[in-house]
């Protein structure tokens, strides 16, 4: 099982709007596109976890966090990100970061 997290990218979004109209015009099954989507999340997964090699640091003022079902959510304010080496530096007002265990992942 790998998380379902990148649904909610624009990437999951269109492969799922896609999907929806394939099934309503007949061309797929919607067990099809369930599995189509489950290999989405497991390729995401995998391609995050083993071709991204950019760091980033970031600060900001911590708003709200939370723990639950292994999942830490933080919720920050005020925040600077610097890409090392360049260090560059963005400011955005909020961030929103989910945090999952990925070692624990079956593949």
């Amino acid at each position: 099982m790998s998380y379902q997290l990148y649904r909610n990218t624009t990437l999951g979004h269109t492969l799922q709007e896609s999907l929806d109209e394939l099934i309503q015009m007949g061309q797929i099954s919607p067990q099809l596109a369930l599995k189509v989507l489950l290999q989405f999340d497991k390729a995401i997964n995998q391609a995050l976890a083993q071709r991204v090699k950019a760091k980033i640091s970031f600060k900001g003022k911590l708003n709200t966090y939370r723990f639950c079902d292994n999942v830490w959510t933080f919720v920050l304010n005020n925040v600077e990100f610097r890409e090392a080496p360049v260090q560059e530096i963005a400011k955005v007002d909020k961030v929103k970061i989910v945090a999952c265990d990925g070692k624990n992942m079956q593949a």
